[in-house]
């Protein structure tokens, strides 16, 4: 016979991480012990129990305490973090839930979860608000409701492009407050370049009302071939670009971490996130230009390579095509100089004009970049490719690449237009801002050195 129920912690599952800004304060309080009140059998056992005198409620206690060190290690502070995330987890959707919600979605037991609740409205996370009652009498005391406090931090997604700075910035929900883009001579320098980045940035915080010290996260993606420190290995669309430490300058910028990542990466994470990939696991997203690039997404998670070059199709007249950009979309028989979009824009307004000549340059882009494509198609098998950049603007640039992709491929996948637009490549930013603020906020593993 059972002397009283006791309530499992869950199985919630928790991402490891950074410990979280309000592990400090989450704080689980001690358990108390149920009153028996008046019982209709009395056992031994159950007296037992509760005074904790029998030998089988102490094997018990042991056999529990044995279970609850084989999860934690032995590390009580543990388990409170492991009940924080949780109970934080629950809330995170922005809905004000009363504490009896919270028990019955965590599975924790109610003092567990009061005493993580003080921790999380001392840490600033969690804020307790006004419920308004519905009509008709209330019985007892009124229920206590909590939300999360997607205010109490913000993250930066930013984007350095040729051609404009683009900055978004939103809360810990991901609502986005506000945004902002800005032109940028193409022929910028990158030390000038870095310069507006900052003051375009300090201007968005100023006019949103933000603090600096509110940042959480930084994100920010930029052409070329980045590596995992935030180095830019390969950049030829930018003066300076190359060789570039850009984490380590914008890092001095910020007094929270920062990311950088490859612009086609951002935009294929971005339109998973919110757009024409929504639901769809296996993506390639194609940066459609002068010389494309593409980001790539196996099972929902981004591929990078080993060295973050993974996606460079533009490099593939290197291996033996004889026509360069500069070729393909010549009129004159000599290569376009100088090669940049400006003469470019010329040429496809010539193409729309009727200019035959012009014409025959573009298709021959086209052509090239629908055969970069499906050897990227080849080789991942994507259910769905997304094409963007200013090159999925032209006219007829999908159907040739749905045609050739059913000639040439042994499953043709999905091709669709990108659906964010120019917003895509900052918006992907916020979007790995996030992860990462949402790997702090739900972090159960205590800090290693030098973390």
């Amino acid at each position: 016979m059972s002397c009283g129920n006791a309530r499992s912690p869950g199985s919630a599952r928790v991402r490891s991480g950074q410990t979280p800004r309000f592990a400090a304060h989450a704080r689980a309080r001690p358990r108390v012990a149920a009153r028996t009140g008046r019982a209709r059998y009395h056992t031994p056992v159950c007296r037992d129990r509760v005074h904790g005198t029998a030998r089988q409620g102490s094997r018990a206690k042991r056999k529990g305490s044995d279970l609850t060190d084989r999860l934690t290690g032995g590390d009580s502070s543990l388990l409170r973090r492991i009940n924080a995330a949780v109970t934080l987890r629950s809330l995170r959707d922005g809905q004000a839930v009363t504490l009896t919600q919270l028990v019955g979605d965590t599975g924790l037991s109610r003092p567990t979860v009061e005493g993580v609740i003080e921790g999380l409205l001392e840490s600033g996370l969690v804020a307790e608000v006004e419920h308004v009652q519905e009509s008709g009498r209330q019985r007892g005391r009124p229920a206590r409701w909590f939300r999360f406090r997607a205010e109490a931090g913000h993250v930066l997604g930013i984007e350095i492009g040729v051609h404009d700075l683009r900055v978004v910035l939103a809360d810990l929900a991901g609502e986005v407050i506000t945004s902002y883009a800005k032109p940028v001579d193409e022929t910028t320098e990158a030390e000038e370049r870095l310069t507006q980045v900052r003051t375009t940035v300090a201007e968005v915080l100023r006019k949103a009302g933000v603090s600096r010290d509110s940042l959480w996260e930084v994100a920010v993606g930029t052409p070329g071939i980045v590596d995992r420190e935030g180095v830019v290995k390969l950049g030829t669309a930018m003066p300076g670009w190359t060789g570039l430490d850009l984490g380590a300058r914008l890092r001095r910028s910020f007094r929270c971490p920062v990311v950088i990542e490859n612009d086609a990466n951002l935009a294929a994470i971005a339109e998973h996130w919110k757009g024409a990939a929504v639901g769809k696991g296996d993506v390639v997203f194609v940066m459609a230009g002068l010389s494309p690039g593409a980001g790539s997404l196996i099972g929902g998670r981004l591929h990078r390579g080993f060295g973050g070059a993974a996606g460079e199709i533009g490099a593939l007249h290197l291996l033996g095509r004889q026509a360069t950009p500069e070729r393909l979309l010549s009129t004159t028989g000599q290569p376009l100089d100088p090669l940049d979009e400006a003469a470019v824009a010329r040429v496809l307004r010539l193409a729309r004009e009727g200019d035959q000549v012009a014409q025959i340059a573009m298709d021959r882009f086209l052509g090239r970049l629908v055969h970069d494509v499906t050897a990227l198609v080849l080789a991942l098998d994507p259910e769905l490719v997304v094409v963007g950049g200013w090159a999925a603007g032209l006219d007829g640039v999908l159907e040739p690449l749905r045609d050739q992709l059913a000639r040439y491929t042994l499953r043709a996948p999905e091709v669709a237009l990108a659906a964010l637009g120019t917003e895509v490549v900052a918006m992907g930013a916020l979007r790995v801002a996030l992860d990462h603020v949402e790997e702090q906020l739900f972090a159960v593993d205590p800090p290693t050195a030098g973390r």
